[in-house]
């Protein structure tokens, strides 16, 4: 399957968001769709044999929906996304000018023929058709082509209900004008106050909306646009980043940000990689030592040789992620997408209901009701030349076309469709800040649910990166270093690294490799050049089950206080001990103080080793944890059944970092890779730490919760805003209370519902 991504255009509710839905799924070969009303864009994934990309493209645009494939190009991505913001903003900005200019003159109308204002051309009622008829030709033709296309198509979304509305509110006030002897009032300001209301509420929304998206663009705004490389004669000349090539010398100089990935070559200096993993602390680098894109040089001048550019930097892969992480809805926002599909049906049957109720059977309810009741309306307005809708209706056909035309105004899926999606990616961008990464808005609902987190020993409470502390009946430690380094060299396991590392540091000439074979969480055997005979490298247990003869004293002086801290790998050549390593292995400077908040936190915990039982229990003893918390002498495939067994009653958490911790990674209802570790490990974890820092994870555990109880609240305000707000714009309280709703508004309250989803997702912390 090839994953797509697409950009489009025209999505305005959660109805848009169905339509398009059903648009792609009903095309053979589209799978998986996932489709986003915040980032206008649809992600699903097609077979090798689609081959209908442009025909999927013109039925959208056929539909009301200009698409395009989305082409995943950084270096072009940070000005694009700048220029396309800054274009959409200048045409809303005219529009919504345009409709403050119509609202004003409509104003001043009612001061007019209120005899508060003396200007009578403002107060005549063919101005005020003219305002009207302008009005929907110009900033509001968008919304009527587009509501009533889609209605056309049986397809009704937000825009074909403010369509209905304002076409029936202008049509209505035209037939009066025309022809007065049908009674009915004239309400040319309602179209006008309707759609300015209504632009006015998506202005403010697209400002609110873009600020939940602000942390894709404070990532983009750390690439720089130009970089100074190195000519010939060590000459220096500035070029734009775009142009950089793997294999390029640069210059970097204090207070620059690093142009792509790259290792130092000469210099030494602070970088600030905050931005890029979310540690506060600025790290120290030297000759050979990598450096990620985006990050800032503090004080001195560094010589970089350019590794990795434009889509393949760190940088680049981060917005990626960043981007990617709607392609996942959480089952609580498929849920609220499907309502809202169905909603625009509900509406136009409630309007229709609404319609025949107050036009057939009110009257016989309450035949004197539009005689008697002459309450204040809500904003209304007794002018004589243009009332608010429901004013002073004069028979109860008027009133019903026009509380059916409140109905139709003030339902919005809007709000159910960006219930979920703002909260969603204000939590990523927020996580991300963090430098905790979730792959899908599912990820960090699973996030919520979680009870029992699982954490293996080596590389993730530890920092990974073993050395080694002594030797252990040995006759030649140097041999033994070098025998074991050699077969380790082609190993990734953090204490291969230590062995390699140790020996170039002696300036050992490892010896060729002939024959290797692993076996995971055990150990490594195979054949070395100049060496004869099979060795064996890996734990007592494993080399003891080999044949390998270990005399009773070498075990007793393993398990002394002095000893029972450290890692121990024994090495032997057929089946003959050569001898003993002690490697130890730091705890990460927060692993303390995040096991004890999310101790706090009333999770229940465990810690998962393959090490040996000494070691695990020193370390545990270290972090508070008791004993029947901890498991040792785990193979990767034991470490998977107890996964596998412990999310039966529970929801489990796996927080890894090697190629051993992959299968239970991915076994585990949320898999959990610290950033320092493999590849293999952040491909199969769902939530990746960045950097070498365990203080995010209580936070990504807290912001998951806080996250889905905003996403409740605004759903909860979704749904309620609407079941109180139709029966009100339906006329319930008007036999009573002589209460009713303009559809002006009614537009306002819509509007204001968004906004208000958009500003509760603004206020996670």
């Amino acid at each position: 399957m090839k994953s797509v991504q697409i950009n489009i255009s025209g999505m305005k509710c959660g109805g848009c968001v169905s339509t398009v839905e059903n648009i792609l799924k009903n095309f053979d070969g589209i799978e998986k769709v996932s489709v986003n009303l915040l980032t206008e864009s649809a992600y699903f994934e097609t077979n090798k044999t689609f081959q209908n990309m442009d025909q999927v493209l013109e039925n959208l645009q056929k539909n009301g929906f200009p698409s395009k494939i989305y082409i995943n190009d950084f270096s072009k991505k940070v000005n694009k996304v700048q220029l396309e913001k800054k274009k959409k903003w200048i045409n809303e900005w005219k529009k919504l000018n345009f409709a403050i200019i119509l609202l004003l003159f409509s104003g001043l109308g009612h001061l007019a023929e209120g005899g508060y204002l003396n200007l009578p051309i403002l107060g005549n009622l063919f101005f005020h058709a003219l305002l009207s008829t302008t009005a929907l030709l110009f900033p509001g033709r968008e919304i009527l082509i587009k509501g009533f296309r889609s209605f056309l198509k049986n397809r009704p979304d937000m825009d074909s209900l403010v369509a209905l509305g304002v076409t029936s509110a202008y049509l209505t006030s035209l037939l009066s004008l025309m022809f007065p002897s049908t009674g009915f009032p004239c309400f040319f300001n309602e179209p006008v106050m309707l759609l300015g209301f209504i632009l006015i509420g998506r202005f403010l929304e697209e400002r609110a909306k873009y600020h939940t998206g602000s942390s894709i663009g404070e990532l983009l705004d750390l690439q720089p646009e130009m970089a100074r490389i190195y000519l010939k004669g060590n000459k220096v000349k500035s070029v734009r980043v775009n142009s950089l090539k793997t294999g390029d010398e640069i210059q970097l100089l204090a207070g620059d940000r690093i142009p792509a990935d790259c290792i130092v070559i000469e210099g030494n200096s602070s970088i600030d990689v905050s931005h890029i993993t979310g540690e506060s602390k600025a790290i120290n680098v030297k000759a050979g030592e990598h450096l990620l894109n985006g990050s800032l040089n503090l004080n001195s001048t560094l010589r970089l040789k350019v590794t990795k550019v434009g889509d393949e930097t760190s940088l680049a892969k981060l917005v990626s992620l960043i981007e990617s992480v709607q392609n996942n809805k959480p089952p609580i926002q498929r849920i609220a997408d499907q309502i809202a599909g169905k909603f625009t049906y509900l509406v136009l049957f409630m309007a229709t209901s609404s319609f025949f109720f107050w036009w057939k059977y009110a009257k016989l309810i309450w035949p004197d009701l539009l005689i008697h009741n002459h309450h204040e309306l809500i904003t209304s307005s007794n002018h004589s030349l243009h009332n608010s809708l429901g004013s002073n209706a004069e028979n109860f056909l008027s009133l019903a076309i026009q509380l059916s035309i409140a109905v139709l105004v003030i339902a919005c899926p809007c709000a159910l469709g960006l219930a979920t999606p703002t909260v969603i990616t204000v939590a990523s961008g927020k996580a991300a800040k963090k430098g905790v990464l979730f792959k899908g808005g599912d990820k960090i609902e699973m996030a919520s649910k979680i009870n029992h987190i699982i954490f293996d020993k080596t590389g993730t409470l530890t920092k990974g990166e073993p050395f080694i502390i002594d030797y252990i009946n040995s006759d030649d430690n140097l041999r033994l270093l070098k025998i074991s380094a050699s077969l380790e060299s082609q190993s990734r396991h953090p204490i291969a690294s230590a062995l390699v590392k140790e020996a170039k540091k002696q300036n050992l000439n490892l010896l060729p490799i002939k024959r290797i074979h692993t076996e995971s969480g055990r150990g490594i055997s195979g054949d070395l050049e100049s060496i004869d005979g099979v060795i064996d490298i890996g734990s007592i247990e494993w080399l003891s089950s080999k044949g390998v003869i270990i005399d009773r004293e070498s075990k007793k002086k393993l398990e002394t206080e002095e000893y029972k801290s450290y890692s121990v790998i024994g090495v032997s050549i057929n089946c003959s001990l050569v001898g003993f390593i002690l490697l130890g292995d730091l705890l990460r400077e927060d692993s303390i103080s995040s096991v004890q908040k999310l101790r706090e936190d009333n999770y229940k915990l465990n810690i998962l080793s393959g090490d040996r039982r000494e070691s695990v229990v020193h370390l545990a003893q270290q972090l508070g944890s008791k004993e029947d918390e901890l498991k040792w002498d785990l193979l990767p495939e034991m470490k998977l059944q107890i996964i596998q067994d412990l999310k039966k009653n529970n929801k489990v958490a796996m927080i890894g970092d090697g190629i051993n911790d992959a299968p239970a990674l991915a076994a585990s209802n949320l898999g959990i890779a610290v950033g320092s570790g493999t590849q293999i490990a952040k491909a199969n974890a769902d939530v990746v730490l960045m950097g070498d820092q365990l203080s995010g994870l209580p936070y990504a555990f807290t912001l998951a919760k806080r996250t889905i109880r905003k996403i409740k609240q605004n759903i909860f305000w979704a749904f309620g805003y609407n079941l109180i707000a139709i029966p009100i714009a339906a006329g319930v309280l008007f036999p009573k209370y002589g209460i009713l709703l303009t559809p002006s508004i009614a537009a306002l309250l819509m509007a204001t519902s968004s906004i208000t989803v958009v500003i509760n997702a603004l206020s996670l912390d």
